[in-house]
């Protein structure tokens, strides 16, 4: 339900002066967009009547579909902190409409709705809660980003070891003032490497708050004259970032995976769920792990998963299951990247989880063992597969997967495919810096 009425957001924008509001929206790669519009247009705005040219979008329409429409999400209505009380700036995240007022297939947003009204449909509400990571790097002499950071701390460090705590803490104000509840933050592993994480909240507002986060972070670290990335592996040789997602679901204001009588204490609900994004794991990781990048982060040695297990007492399987129960009972997905469009891998994972449960998918026993530390042939034993090597390998399982493929629906998984194939293209045809040191003078 709305926090706000149209009249409601009409009578802030006066009394908080209020000169421009952007209509947010996402492309399929989940890059944020935006049309900027003067307040006297605001009302247009909020009846659902303003126009934008979806084709110079990408992954939407074609030059001659290109009229859309952008209907705001009242509820996401916030004044941007960081802009001046005069002649203010406000936002509202949106979803892409058809010419004839008809929910645009397109638009990753809608799509994550239709998705969540299939679990509706069960009598389930999911919730969600993301920890992202990102690197703060410093600028060269001309204003570029560099991968030079400002520090050599690592886990929890602190100032004066963790020099990026000051825009780290003026990003999570920011955030807070936008309202997204955040948990905690701290330094990772990894010099210059970051770490904020958000409380639970339904699926569609997690989603928002991840796009939010991402705007939220770069505009900060820039007024702190740094580059903030959310690239997986910025640097060789260290940890890569990633975007773990902790996902629960509640049926009548109870959390349905917890269940006290049962071994774990998790439900079957919990444990088909748990099935179900294992079973599907291979395909949605294109989605999940979008870039060429992406996978030289999925190796072993550097924390981050790539069997196909789960666990309740390690991390080094695809899903952990952290030691709360009761209400906090839930399942923590460790392969996500930042660089994944919200939407879409949420849209995925909760699909993955519902066909679980729908056709009663039985995980595996847990492994509670590094799994790095397994031999191929000890793998074998257990049935433990592994996540896609690279990006070829994961957009060939997502177009065999019929399940996650309609979780994207035909438009967006056909725009997917093909714009990451001409990506992984363009990646092969270009010669590295690796190559040369390699081949230049040997051969």
């Amino acid at each position: 339900m709305d926090k706000y009425t149209k009249e409601d957001i009409l009578e802030q924008a006066i009394e908080q002066n209020v000169s421009f509001v952007r209509l947010q929206f996402t492309d399929i790669f989940g890059v944020l967009k935006n049309v900027s519009i003067t307040v006297g247009q605001l009302e247009k705005a909020l009846n659902g009547e303003l126009i934008f040219d979806g084709s110079s979008i990408e992954g939407f329409v074609r030059i001659e579909e290109s009229d859309m429409y952008l209907k705001p999400d009242l509820s996401t209505f916030i004044i941007l902190p960081w802009r001046p009380k005069e002649g203010a700036v406000a936002r509202m995240i949106c979803d892409v409409y058809n010419a004839d007022h008809t929910p645009y297939s397109g638009c990753p947003r809608v799509n994550l709705k239709r998705v969540l009204a299939e679990a509706a449909e069960m009598g389930y509400t999911v919730n969600v809660g993301p920890e992202a990571e990102f690197f703060l790097f410093t600028l060269d002499d001309n204003g570029n980003p560099t991968t030079n950071t400002q520090d050599n701390a690592g886990y929890f460090d602190l100032t004066p070891v963790d020099f990026g705590e000051t825009a780290r803490r003026d990003m999570v104000l920011t955030l807070q003032d936008m309202g997204c509840e955040v948990e905690g933050s701290h330094h990772e592993l990894a010099p210059g490497q970051h770490e904020i994480d958000f409380a639970y909240d339904d699926a569609l507002n997690t989603a928002d708050k991840i796009v939010t986060f991402k705007f939220v972070v770069r505009t900060i670290a820039q007024r702190h004259g740094l580059h903030a990335t959310f690239m997986p592996k910025p640097i060789t040789g260290m940890a890569g970032s990633g975007m773990h997602i902790n996902i629960s679901l509640f049926k009548d204001g109870n959390n349905i995976f917890y269940d006290s009588k049962e071994p774990r204490q998790l439900s079957q609900v919990a444990r088909f769920f748990i099935g179900g994004v294992l079973e599907h794991a291979p395909a949605y990781t294109a989605v999940t792990n979008p870039t060429v990048n992406s996978y030289k982060r999925l190796l072993s040695g550097y924390e981050a998963p790539i069997h196909v297990a789960w666990s309740e007492k390690n991390r080094s399987p695809l899903i952990r299951i952290p030691a709360n129960r009761g209400r906090e009972t839930r399942i923590e997905l460790r392969s996500p990247d930042p660089t994944c469009n919200p939407y879409l891998a949420l849209a995925a994972i909760i699909k993955s989880g519902l066909d679980g449960i729908k056709n009663k998918i039985a995980p595996p026993e847990p492994i509670n063992m590094n799994v790095y530390d397994l031999d191929s042939k000890e793998l074998e034993r257990l049935g433990i597969k592994r996540l896609p090597f690279d990006l070829k390998d994961a957009l060939d399982k997502l177009a065999a997967d019929k399940l996650i493929s309609g979780a994207l629906g035909e438009h967006i998984c056909r725009r997917f495919v093909e714009a990451k194939r001409i990506e992984l293209n363009n990646y092969c045809m270009e010669v590295h810096p690796w190559e040369l040191a390699e081949y230049l003078n040997k051969f």
